[in-house]
Protein backbone atom coordinates (compact mmCIF):
# COMPACT_ATOMS: atom_id res chain seq x y z
CA UNK A 1 0.00 0.00 0.00
CA UNK A 2 0.80 3.58 -0.48
CA UNK A 3 2.53 5.60 2.34
CA UNK A 4 0.51 7.92 3.98
CA UNK A 5 0.19 11.42 2.34
CA UNK A 6 -1.28 14.57 4.06
CA UNK A 7 -4.06 14.26 6.69
CA UNK A 8 -6.30 11.49 7.49
CA UNK A 9 -10.16 11.18 8.16
CA UNK A 10 -10.98 12.14 11.78
CA UNK A 11 -10.44 9.02 14.06
CA UNK A 12 -12.58 7.56 17.04
CA UNK A 13 -15.91 9.94 15.87
CA UNK A 14 -18.37 7.11 15.85
CA UNK A 15 -18.91 4.45 19.00
CA UNK A 16 -20.78 1.43 18.31
CA UNK A 17 -24.48 2.77 18.81
CA UNK A 18 -23.87 5.05 16.04
CA UNK A 19 -22.60 2.35 14.18
CA UNK A 20 -25.21 0.07 14.03
CA UNK A 21 -27.53 2.86 13.53
CA UNK A 22 -25.83 3.72 10.42
CA UNK A 23 -25.69 -0.37 9.57
CA UNK A 24 -29.39 -0.05 9.88
CA UNK A 25 -30.14 3.60 7.80
CA UNK A 26 -27.73 2.19 5.32
CA UNK A 27 -30.08 -0.66 4.33
CA UNK A 28 -33.06 1.76 4.57
CA UNK A 29 -35.90 -0.31 5.36
CA UNK A 30 -38.42 1.82 4.64
CA UNK A 31 -36.91 2.93 1.33
CA UNK A 32 -36.26 -0.67 0.24
CA UNK A 33 -39.53 -1.92 0.90
CA UNK A 34 -41.74 1.19 -0.72
CA UNK A 35 -39.44 1.27 -3.86
CA UNK A 36 -38.57 -2.14 -4.50
CA UNK A 37 -41.53 -4.16 -2.91
CA UNK A 38 -43.73 -3.65 -6.39
CA UNK A 39 -40.26 -4.99 -8.62
CA UNK A 40 -39.80 -8.06 -6.36
CA UNK A 41 -43.42 -8.83 -6.22
CA UNK A 42 -43.44 -8.32 -10.35
CA UNK A 43 -40.62 -10.70 -10.32
CA UNK A 44 -41.61 -13.46 -7.89
CA UNK A 45 -45.37 -13.04 -6.58
CA UNK A 46 -46.37 -14.50 -3.73
CA UNK A 47 -42.86 -15.66 -3.12
CA UNK A 48 -41.74 -12.49 -2.04
CA UNK A 49 -41.01 -13.31 1.68
CA UNK A 50 -38.94 -16.67 0.47
CA UNK A 51 -36.88 -14.40 -1.86
CA UNK A 52 -36.02 -11.88 1.20
CA UNK A 53 -35.08 -14.90 3.77
CA UNK A 54 -33.55 -17.58 1.49
CA UNK A 55 -31.20 -14.03 0.40
CA UNK A 56 -30.59 -13.33 3.97
CA UNK A 57 -28.55 -16.52 4.72
CA UNK A 58 -25.75 -15.83 2.28
CA UNK A 59 -26.16 -12.34 3.40
CA UNK A 60 -25.21 -13.00 6.57
CA UNK A 61 -22.43 -14.84 4.96
CA UNK A 62 -21.15 -12.15 3.21
CA UNK A 63 -21.70 -9.86 6.47
CA UNK A 64 -19.18 -11.98 8.65
CA UNK A 65 -17.04 -11.78 5.61
CA UNK A 66 -16.95 -8.02 6.38
CA UNK A 67 -16.32 -8.65 9.73
CA UNK A 68 -13.67 -11.02 9.95
CA UNK A 69 -12.16 -8.87 6.90
CA UNK A 70 -12.46 -5.55 9.19
CA UNK A 71 -10.42 -7.12 11.96
CA UNK A 72 -7.12 -7.43 10.42
CA UNK A 73 -7.31 -4.43 7.94
CA UNK A 74 -9.07 -1.39 8.61
CA UNK A 75 -9.42 1.05 5.68
CA UNK A 76 -11.95 3.47 4.32
CA UNK A 77 -11.97 1.46 1.14
CA UNK A 78 -13.44 -1.97 3.06
CA UNK A 79 -13.65 -5.00 -0.16
CA UNK A 80 -11.26 -1.84 -2.46
CA UNK A 81 -8.83 -2.91 0.04
CA UNK A 82 -9.42 -6.58 1.28
CA UNK A 83 -9.79 -7.47 -2.06
CA UNK A 84 -6.57 -5.94 -3.52
CA UNK A 85 -4.46 -7.72 -0.89
CA UNK A 86 -5.63 -11.07 -1.16
CA UNK A 87 -7.33 -12.14 -4.50
CA UNK A 88 -5.61 -9.37 -7.19
CA UNK A 89 -5.42 -5.75 -7.36
CA UNK A 90 -7.59 -5.70 -11.09
CA UNK A 91 -10.14 -7.51 -8.76
CA UNK A 92 -10.07 -5.31 -5.91
CA UNK A 93 -9.95 -2.00 -8.11
CA UNK A 94 -13.16 -3.62 -9.70
CA UNK A 95 -14.57 -3.98 -6.27
CA UNK A 96 -14.15 -0.57 -5.49
CA UNK A 97 -15.32 0.61 -8.68
CA UNK A 98 -18.39 -1.38 -8.22
CA UNK A 99 -19.61 0.15 -5.04
CA UNK A 100 -18.72 3.63 -6.76
CA UNK A 101 -20.78 2.97 -9.31
CA UNK A 102 -24.02 1.34 -7.54
CA UNK A 103 -23.94 3.87 -5.10
CA UNK A 104 -23.56 6.67 -8.19
CA UNK A 105 -26.72 5.29 -9.96
CA UNK A 106 -28.18 4.75 -6.55
CA UNK A 107 -28.03 8.73 -5.85
CA UNK A 108 -30.65 8.95 -9.08
CA UNK A 109 -32.83 5.43 -7.62
CA UNK A 110 -33.09 7.14 -4.59
CA UNK A 111 -33.44 10.85 -5.20
CA UNK A 112 -36.19 10.51 -7.48
CA UNK A 113 -38.41 9.03 -4.56
CA UNK A 114 -36.78 11.47 -1.94
CA UNK A 115 -38.56 14.39 -3.81
CA UNK A 116 -41.96 12.44 -5.37
CA UNK A 117 -42.86 11.04 -1.30
CA UNK A 118 -41.95 14.37 -0.15
CA UNK A 119 -44.64 16.16 -3.04
CA UNK A 120 -47.22 13.54 -2.58
CA UNK A 121 -47.26 14.94 1.84
CA UNK A 122 -48.86 17.98 -0.18
CA UNK A 123 -50.46 16.10 -2.89
CA UNK A 124 -50.54 12.96 -4.02
CA UNK A 125 -50.86 14.30 -7.83
CA UNK A 126 -47.28 16.17 -8.05
CA UNK A 127 -46.21 12.80 -7.04
CA UNK A 128 -45.82 11.52 -10.45
CA UNK A 129 -44.28 14.51 -11.86
CA UNK A 130 -40.74 13.25 -12.56
CA UNK A 131 -39.28 17.26 -13.31
CA UNK A 132 -40.91 18.42 -10.26
CA UNK A 133 -39.69 15.37 -8.05
CA UNK A 134 -36.19 15.88 -9.43
CA UNK A 135 -35.70 19.30 -8.38
CA UNK A 136 -36.81 18.14 -4.67
CA UNK A 137 -34.76 15.29 -5.02
CA UNK A 138 -31.57 17.31 -5.64
CA UNK A 139 -32.67 19.93 -2.87
CA UNK A 140 -32.72 17.02 -0.64
CA UNK A 141 -29.00 15.16 -1.99
CA UNK A 142 -27.54 18.89 -2.01
CA UNK A 143 -28.64 19.04 2.17
CA UNK A 144 -27.39 15.52 3.08
CA UNK A 145 -23.86 16.60 0.40
CA UNK A 146 -23.66 19.55 3.22
CA UNK A 147 -24.47 17.03 6.03
CA UNK A 148 -21.52 14.58 4.93
CA UNK A 149 -19.11 17.31 4.26
CA UNK A 150 -19.66 18.37 8.39
CA UNK A 151 -18.10 15.61 8.89
CA UNK A 152 -18.98 12.13 10.53
CA UNK A 153 -20.36 13.32 13.92
CA UNK A 154 -22.40 15.70 12.38
CA UNK A 155 -23.90 12.97 10.17
CA UNK A 156 -24.56 10.46 13.15
CA UNK A 157 -26.23 12.61 14.51
CA UNK A 158 -28.93 13.48 11.49
CA UNK A 159 -28.86 9.64 11.17
CA UNK A 160 -30.43 9.55 14.74
CA UNK A 161 -33.18 11.83 14.13
CA UNK A 162 -33.98 10.56 10.50
CA UNK A 163 -33.55 6.79 11.51
CA UNK A 164 -35.15 7.12 14.76
CA UNK A 165 -38.65 8.57 13.85
CA UNK A 166 -38.47 5.80 10.31
CA UNK A 167 -37.77 2.65 13.17
CA UNK A 168 -40.70 3.90 15.46
CA UNK A 169 -43.16 4.77 12.29
CA UNK A 170 -42.43 1.24 11.42
CA UNK A 171 -42.83 -0.58 14.35
CA UNK A 172 -46.05 0.98 15.29
CA UNK A 173 -47.22 -0.39 11.86
CA UNK A 174 -45.85 -3.66 12.83
CA UNK A 175 -48.18 -3.85 15.55
CA UNK A 176 -51.32 -2.02 13.74
CA UNK A 177 -50.44 -4.75 11.03
CA UNK A 178 -50.98 -8.07 13.42
CA UNK A 179 -54.52 -6.57 14.71
CA UNK A 180 -55.80 -5.61 10.97
CA UNK A 181 -58.76 -7.90 9.73
CA UNK A 182 -59.56 -6.61 6.16
CA UNK A 183 -57.18 -8.81 4.65
CA UNK A 184 -56.98 -9.76 0.58
CA UNK A 185 -55.60 -13.53 1.14
CA UNK A 186 -54.75 -15.37 4.32
CA UNK A 187 -51.17 -15.84 5.33
CA UNK A 188 -49.19 -19.19 3.78
CA UNK A 189 -45.96 -20.80 5.24
CA UNK A 190 -45.72 -21.89 1.54
CA UNK A 191 -44.75 -17.96 1.03
CA UNK A 192 -41.49 -19.04 3.08
CA UNK A 193 -40.59 -22.02 0.58
CA UNK A 194 -39.66 -22.42 -3.11
CA UNK A 195 -42.79 -23.88 -4.48
CA UNK A 196 -44.27 -20.05 -5.66
CA UNK A 197 -40.91 -19.33 -7.58
CA UNK A 198 -40.95 -19.78 -11.21
CA UNK A 199 -38.54 -22.22 -11.54
CA UNK A 200 -34.58 -21.51 -10.75
CA UNK A 201 -34.35 -18.06 -13.16
CA UNK A 202 -37.37 -16.99 -11.44
CA UNK A 203 -35.57 -17.55 -7.79
CA UNK A 204 -32.31 -15.88 -9.01
CA UNK A 205 -34.06 -12.95 -10.70
CA UNK A 206 -35.93 -12.28 -7.11
CA UNK A 207 -32.99 -13.27 -4.97
CA UNK A 208 -30.80 -10.20 -7.09
CA UNK A 209 -33.74 -7.56 -5.97
CA UNK A 210 -33.52 -9.66 -2.25
CA UNK A 211 -29.70 -8.16 -2.86
CA UNK A 212 -30.95 -4.66 -3.68
CA UNK A 213 -32.89 -4.51 -0.24
CA UNK A 214 -30.13 -5.59 2.37
CA UNK A 215 -27.44 -3.07 0.27
CA UNK A 216 -26.03 -0.94 2.44
CA UNK A 217 -25.14 -2.10 5.81
CA UNK A 218 -20.88 -2.85 5.19
CA UNK A 219 -21.67 1.90 5.58
CA UNK A 220 -19.99 0.65 8.68
CA UNK A 221 -16.94 -1.12 7.12
CA UNK A 222 -16.30 2.17 4.85
CA UNK A 223 -16.39 4.40 8.17
CA UNK A 224 -13.58 2.19 10.07
CA UNK A 225 -11.24 4.79 9.56
CA UNK A 226 -13.56 7.13 11.59
CA UNK A 227 -14.75 4.49 14.65
CA UNK A 228 -13.83 3.99 17.88
CA UNK A 229 -12.72 0.06 18.35
CA UNK A 230 -13.29 -0.29 14.53
CA UNK A 231 -12.22 -4.01 14.57
CA UNK A 232 -14.48 -5.52 16.40
CA UNK A 233 -17.34 -2.45 16.03
CA UNK A 234 -17.55 -2.46 12.51
CA UNK A 235 -18.40 -5.98 11.72
CA UNK A 236 -20.90 -6.31 14.42
CA UNK A 237 -22.91 -3.54 13.57
CA UNK A 238 -22.96 -4.87 9.92
CA UNK A 239 -24.32 -8.16 11.44
CA UNK A 240 -26.14 -6.47 13.99
CA UNK A 241 -27.97 -4.28 10.97
CA UNK A 242 -28.27 -7.48 8.68
CA UNK A 243 -30.18 -9.23 11.13
CA UNK A 244 -33.02 -6.06 12.22
CA UNK A 245 -33.51 -4.65 8.64
CA UNK A 246 -34.40 -8.70 7.80
CA UNK A 247 -37.01 -8.92 11.27
CA UNK A 248 -38.49 -5.40 9.42
CA UNK A 249 -38.72 -6.94 5.44
CA UNK A 250 -40.09 -9.85 6.65
CA UNK A 251 -43.08 -8.65 8.49
CA UNK A 252 -43.61 -5.70 6.05
CA UNK A 253 -43.68 -7.90 3.10
CA UNK A 254 -45.77 -10.39 4.75
CA UNK A 255 -48.15 -7.43 5.26
CA UNK A 256 -47.91 -6.48 1.84
CA UNK A 257 -48.72 -10.28 0.65
CA UNK A 258 -52.09 -10.53 3.00
CA UNK A 259 -53.43 -7.46 3.34
CA UNK A 260 -53.08 -5.77 -0.42
CA UNK A 261 -54.54 -7.45 -3.90
CA UNK A 262 -52.30 -7.72 -6.92
CA UNK A 263 -53.97 -4.68 -8.33
CA UNK A 264 -52.71 -2.44 -5.51
CA UNK A 265 -49.66 -3.54 -5.69
CA UNK A 266 -48.59 -3.16 -9.50
CA UNK A 267 -50.66 0.20 -9.39
CA UNK A 268 -48.59 2.18 -7.12
CA UNK A 269 -44.89 0.71 -7.97
CA UNK A 270 -43.57 3.51 -6.44
CA UNK A 271 -45.41 4.17 -3.21
CA UNK A 272 -46.17 0.17 -1.71
CA UNK A 273 -45.81 1.29 1.57
CA UNK A 274 -48.23 4.37 1.28
CA UNK A 275 -50.81 2.10 0.39
CA UNK A 276 -50.44 -0.22 3.15
CA UNK A 277 -50.27 2.12 5.62
CA UNK A 278 -53.64 3.43 4.09
CA UNK A 279 -55.36 0.24 4.60
CA UNK A 280 -54.18 -0.62 7.47
CA UNK A 281 -54.89 3.07 9.19
CA UNK A 282 -57.07 4.89 7.05
CA UNK A 283 -56.43 8.55 7.13
CA UNK A 284 -53.11 8.94 8.70
CA UNK A 285 -51.46 5.56 7.98
CA UNK A 286 -50.77 6.09 4.39
CA UNK A 287 -49.02 9.98 5.28
CA UNK A 288 -47.23 8.47 8.28
CA UNK A 289 -45.61 5.79 6.02
CA UNK A 290 -44.68 7.93 3.16
CA UNK A 291 -43.22 10.05 6.14
CA UNK A 292 -41.05 7.28 7.17
CA UNK A 293 -40.44 6.61 3.80
CA UNK A 294 -39.20 9.90 3.04
CA UNK A 295 -36.69 10.28 6.16
CA UNK A 296 -35.03 6.73 4.74
CA UNK A 297 -34.63 7.59 1.41
CA UNK A 298 -32.89 11.19 2.77
CA UNK A 299 -30.99 8.61 5.41
CA UNK A 300 -29.89 6.56 2.86
CA UNK A 301 -28.47 8.92 0.75
CA UNK A 302 -26.35 10.09 3.34
CA UNK A 303 -24.74 6.50 4.16
CA UNK A 304 -24.27 5.74 0.19
CA UNK A 305 -22.93 9.09 -0.28
CA UNK A 306 -20.61 8.41 2.88
CA UNK A 307 -19.64 4.65 1.19
CA UNK A 308 -18.76 6.36 -2.41
CA UNK A 309 -16.61 9.26 -0.52
CA UNK A 310 -14.82 7.32 1.84
CA UNK A 311 -14.29 4.37 -1.28
CA UNK A 312 -12.91 7.08 -3.50
CA UNK A 313 -10.59 8.88 -0.80
CA UNK A 314 -8.83 5.70 -0.33
CA UNK A 315 -8.82 4.97 -4.25
CA UNK A 316 -7.31 8.84 -4.46
CA UNK A 317 -4.78 8.14 -1.49
CA UNK A 318 -3.64 4.78 -3.27
CA UNK A 319 -2.93 7.00 -6.66
CA UNK A 320 -5.08 4.87 -8.13
CA UNK A 321 -8.04 7.45 -8.99
CA UNK A 322 -7.23 10.79 -9.00
CA UNK A 323 -4.88 11.91 -6.28
CA UNK A 324 -6.80 14.84 -5.40
CA UNK A 325 -9.78 12.46 -4.57
CA UNK A 326 -7.79 11.56 -1.06
CA UNK A 327 -7.38 15.11 0.08
CA UNK A 328 -9.04 15.56 3.59
CA UNK A 329 -10.44 19.11 4.13
CA UNK A 330 -8.41 20.91 7.20
CA UNK A 331 -11.46 21.77 9.81
CA UNK A 332 -13.80 18.77 8.77
CA UNK A 333 -11.50 16.07 8.40
CA UNK A 334 -13.31 14.66 5.29
CA UNK A 335 -13.27 14.10 1.65
CA UNK A 336 -14.20 17.11 0.58
CA UNK A 337 -12.93 17.02 -2.79
CA UNK A 338 -14.75 13.49 -3.59
CA UNK A 339 -17.67 14.74 -2.01
CA UNK A 340 -17.70 17.68 -4.66
CA UNK A 341 -16.94 15.16 -7.24
CA UNK A 342 -20.08 12.83 -6.21
CA UNK A 343 -22.06 15.21 -6.40
CA UNK A 344 -21.46 17.09 -9.05
CA UNK A 345 -22.05 13.62 -11.04
CA UNK A 346 -25.29 12.50 -9.17
CA UNK A 347 -26.57 16.09 -10.13
CA UNK A 348 -25.74 15.71 -13.68
CA UNK A 349 -27.59 12.49 -13.61
CA UNK A 350 -30.60 13.99 -12.00
CA UNK A 351 -30.72 16.41 -15.05
CA UNK A 352 -30.14 13.25 -17.32
CA UNK A 353 -32.98 10.96 -15.49
CA UNK A 354 -35.82 13.59 -16.80
CA UNK A 355 -35.59 11.76 -19.87
CA UNK A 356 -35.74 8.26 -18.78
CA UNK A 357 -39.83 8.15 -18.12
CA UNK A 358 -41.86 7.86 -15.15
CA UNK A 359 -40.11 6.84 -11.60
CA UNK A 360 -41.55 3.25 -11.51
CA UNK A 361 -39.60 2.68 -14.66
CA UNK A 362 -36.17 4.25 -13.33
CA UNK A 363 -36.28 2.58 -10.05
CA UNK A 364 -36.75 -1.01 -11.36
CA UNK A 365 -33.68 -0.72 -14.06
CA UNK A 366 -31.85 1.01 -11.69
CA UNK A 367 -32.45 -1.86 -8.66
CA UNK A 368 -31.55 -4.28 -10.98
CA UNK A 369 -28.28 -3.12 -12.23
CA UNK A 370 -27.26 -1.74 -8.54
CA UNK A 371 -28.48 -5.94 -7.63
CA UNK A 372 -25.59 -7.07 -10.30
CA UNK A 373 -22.98 -4.76 -9.33
CA UNK A 374 -23.27 -5.52 -5.35
CA UNK A 375 -23.23 -9.04 -6.25
CA UNK A 376 -19.98 -8.42 -7.82
CA UNK A 377 -18.36 -6.77 -4.42
CA UNK A 378 -19.92 -8.48 -2.15
CA UNK A 379 -18.90 -11.81 -3.76
CA UNK A 380 -15.43 -11.17 -4.20
CA UNK A 381 -14.94 -10.08 -0.38
CA UNK A 382 -16.72 -14.27 0.64
CA UNK A 383 -13.97 -15.30 -1.40
CA UNK A 384 -11.07 -12.82 0.25
CA UNK A 385 -11.86 -13.67 3.42
CA UNK A 386 -11.67 -17.27 2.82
CA UNK A 387 -8.11 -16.47 1.50
CA UNK A 388 -7.10 -14.22 4.41
CA UNK A 389 -7.67 -16.62 7.41
CA UNK A 390 -6.71 -19.61 5.16
CA UNK A 391 -4.12 -20.96 7.62
CA UNK A 392 -6.71 -20.39 10.72
CA UNK A 393 -10.33 -22.16 9.44
CA UNK A 394 -9.33 -25.63 10.81
CA UNK A 395 -7.96 -24.28 13.86
CA UNK A 396 -11.94 -24.41 15.68
CA UNK A 397 -15.38 -25.47 14.40
CA UNK A 398 -16.15 -20.95 14.55
CA UNK A 399 -13.83 -20.47 12.49
CA UNK A 400 -14.54 -23.02 9.81
CA UNK A 401 -18.30 -22.05 10.02
CA UNK A 402 -18.11 -17.91 10.33
CA UNK A 403 -14.86 -17.44 8.78
CA UNK A 404 -14.57 -19.81 5.48
CA UNK A 405 -17.67 -21.58 4.96
CA UNK A 406 -20.51 -19.47 5.37
CA UNK A 407 -18.71 -16.70 3.94
CA UNK A 408 -18.00 -19.22 0.91
CA UNK A 409 -21.26 -19.85 0.44
CA UNK A 410 -22.51 -16.31 0.50
CA UNK A 411 -19.67 -15.56 -2.15
CA UNK A 412 -21.01 -18.45 -4.57
CA UNK A 413 -24.76 -17.43 -3.72
CA UNK A 414 -23.97 -14.12 -5.30
CA UNK A 415 -22.03 -15.02 -8.57
CA UNK A 416 -24.78 -17.25 -9.13
CA UNK A 417 -27.46 -14.76 -8.93
CA UNK A 418 -25.27 -12.45 -10.85
CA UNK A 419 -24.68 -15.30 -13.88
CA UNK A 420 -28.78 -17.05 -13.57
CA UNK A 421 -30.41 -13.28 -13.93
CA UNK A 422 -28.35 -11.82 -16.90
CA UNK A 423 -31.36 -13.89 -18.94
CA UNK A 424 -34.16 -12.46 -17.36
CA UNK A 425 -33.20 -8.64 -16.64
CA UNK A 426 -34.22 -5.64 -19.47
CA UNK A 427 -31.33 -5.01 -22.07
CA UNK A 428 -31.21 -1.26 -19.83
CA UNK A 429 -30.47 -2.97 -16.77
CA UNK A 430 -28.10 -5.41 -17.96
CA UNK A 431 -26.40 -2.15 -20.17
CA UNK A 432 -26.13 -0.03 -17.13
CA UNK A 433 -24.82 -2.79 -14.41
CA UNK A 434 -22.43 -4.27 -16.97
CA UNK A 435 -21.34 -0.97 -18.69
CA UNK A 436 -20.83 0.41 -15.74
CA UNK A 437 -18.38 -2.28 -14.46
CA UNK A 438 -16.35 -2.20 -17.78
CA UNK A 439 -15.84 1.35 -17.47
CA UNK A 440 -13.42 1.29 -14.69
CA UNK A 441 -10.91 -0.67 -16.91
CA UNK A 442 -10.03 2.53 -18.24
CA UNK A 443 -8.69 4.09 -14.99
CA UNK A 444 -7.64 0.52 -13.73
CA UNK A 445 -5.57 0.18 -16.49
CA UNK A 446 -4.36 3.69 -16.81
CA UNK A 447 -3.55 3.60 -13.17
CA UNK A 448 -1.75 0.42 -12.81
CA UNK A 449 0.21 1.76 -15.53
CA UNK A 450 1.45 4.69 -13.95
CA UNK A 451 3.15 2.37 -10.84
CA UNK A 452 0.38 3.02 -7.96
CA UNK A 453 1.87 1.05 -4.74
CA UNK A 454 -1.93 -0.53 -4.80
CA UNK A 455 -0.63 -2.58 -7.63
CA UNK A 456 2.08 -4.20 -5.15
CA UNK A 457 0.18 -5.13 -2.52
CA UNK A 458 1.36 -6.33 0.76
CA UNK A 459 -0.70 -9.54 1.11
CA UNK A 460 -3.60 -9.47 3.53
CA UNK A 461 -2.75 -12.64 6.16
CA UNK A 462 -4.96 -12.99 9.10
CA UNK A 463 -2.00 -15.22 10.92
CA UNK A 464 -0.25 -12.17 10.95
CA UNK A 465 -2.54 -10.28 12.10
CA UNK A 466 -4.78 -11.78 14.44
CA UNK A 467 -1.58 -13.58 16.35
CA UNK A 468 -0.09 -10.31 16.76
CA UNK A 469 0.12 -7.82 19.71
CA UNK A 470 -3.36 -5.56 19.86
CA UNK A 471 -2.83 -1.64 19.84
CA UNK A 472 -6.01 -0.24 21.10
CA UNK A 473 -7.52 1.85 18.76
CA UNK A 474 -7.09 5.04 21.79
CA UNK A 475 -3.25 4.92 21.43
CA UNK A 476 -3.13 6.09 17.85
CA UNK A 477 -2.66 9.97 17.27
CA UNK A 478 -5.40 11.70 15.96
CA UNK A 479 -4.59 12.16 12.14
CA UNK A 480 -3.31 8.59 11.56
CA UNK A 481 -3.93 5.96 9.05
CA UNK A 482 -5.84 3.16 10.05
CA UNK A 483 -3.08 0.67 8.60
CA UNK A 484 -0.08 2.58 9.48
CA UNK A 485 2.30 1.02 12.46
CA UNK A 486 3.34 -2.19 12.10
CA UNK A 487 3.82 -4.55 8.79
CA UNK A 488 0.92 -6.39 10.28
CA UNK A 489 -1.56 -3.77 9.80
CA UNK A 490 -1.87 -2.52 13.71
Amino acid sequence: MSNNRGRGLQANALGTFDTVVMAIAGSAPAYSLAATTAVLVGAVGLASPAALLWCAIPMLGIALAFSYLGRIDVNAGASYSWVGRTLHPFLGFISGWALVVSATIFMVAGSLPAGSMTLSLFDSGLADNVALSTVVGAAWFLVMLVVVLGGARLTVRAQLLMSGIELAILLLFVVLALFHTGTARTFDWSWLGFSHFDGVSGFASGALIAAFYYWGWDVTSNLSEETRNSRRTTGLAGLIGVGIVFALFEVFTIAVNVILSADQIAANDANVLGVLGEEIWPGWGGKLLIVAVMLSTIATLETTLIQVTRSLFAMGRDRTMPAALGKVHRTWNTPHVAIAVVGGVALAMFIASNALGSVGEILSDAISAIGLQIAVYYGLAGLAVVVAYRKMLFRSAGNFLLGGLWPLCGALFMFWIFVESLGELSSAAIAIGIGGLAVGLIPMLWYWKQGSDYYRPARLDATRTVEADYVPDEHVSEHARAYEGLPTDF
